[in-house]
């Protein structure tokens, strides 16, 4: 099945300090490329994996589960450290709450994490009936493009499969429970105009880490997408921070990149 336009993956090689970005359920790398770039352009290794049952139509999703999404972004973050001496998870939406399980699980090799709307709980209120639902209604209404940009627009599906949302149901319930282990520094960007993840997600998340290292920054002006949205350069900017404070390396790579940048811009 060909991928919709720019829903695919995005790979670059950069310095030691390697970066896993993760998009969100129905979503794709698209709406967290830009995010990515910026990464990349700054010197880091970036991996930006399109999610199984992502990037095609929907009945795709519907045959997937969260074991299937979160084995591709372990199998990307297995391979970023092999490469490089510190890595960094990062996510949107459910791509959070997948960074947030690949910082339970794998402690130490993850330097730090950051993630923006981060979900953790299905808030519709016929979660509890999805185990029964999804066998008498195939989808319900997309999720996608919650932007307050004009313009801006989230390439996903206009359908979310029950069977693909049931899975998600579970997934958080997981991770929810795992979020004790997460030890990392953590940087949260929540949005308090959020009409897909409530604010109150980020808050459980909060809560519940055992992080001590922990900042969080409210994206007063953007939605759920922020990472599309008027935001969506202090997204890119404070995460840098956030990496280069835990990573001094990483602040080196920038410096060479902006350097090769000037020279090419003066060729």
């Amino acid at each position: 099945m060909p991928l919709l336009p720019g829903t695919e993956p995005f790979r670059r090689d950069g310095g030691e300090v390697g970066v896993l970005v993760c998009h969100g359920f129905t979503g794709s790398p698209q709406s967290v490329r830009p995010w990515a770039e910026y990464l990349a352009d700054r010197g880091l290794t970036v991996s930006l994996p399109l999610l199984p049952g992502h990037g095609t139509r929907w009945q795709d999703l519907q045959i997937t589960t969260w074991q299937d999404w979160y084995a591709e972004v372990d199998r990307e973050l297995r391979a970023l450290t092999e490469r490089c001496t510190a890595v960094f998870v990062c996510g949107l939406s459910m791509g959070g709450a997948l960074a947030l399980r690949l910082a339970a699980k794998h402690g130490d090799a993850i330097s730090g994490v950051a993630v923006v709307n981060p979900a953790n709980k299905v808030h519709d209120a016929a979660g509890p009936l999805l185990p029964v639902l999804r066998h008498l209604v195939r989808t319900t209404k997309g999720i996608a493009s919650d932007i307050a940009k004009p313009g801006a627009e989230e390439v996903g599906y206009d359908r979310v499969p029950l069977h693909a949302a049931h899975s998600l149901r579970r997934f958080f319930q997981q991770v929810d429970s795992e979020l004790p282990r997460v030890t990392q520094p953590l940087l949260v960007m929540s949005s308090p105009q959020d009409h897909v993840v409530p604010p109150v997600d980020s808050e459980r998340i909060l809560s519940r880490v055992s992080s001590t290292d922990v900042r969080q920054t409210l994206l007063e002006r953007s939605y759920h997408v922020a990472t599309l949205d008027h935001d969506a350069e202090q997204i890119f900017e404070d995460t840098l921070a956030f990496i280069t404070r835990l990573a001094p390396q990483a602040a080196d790579a920038a410096g060479t990149a902006r350097e090769g940048t000037a020279d090419r811009g003066g060729a």
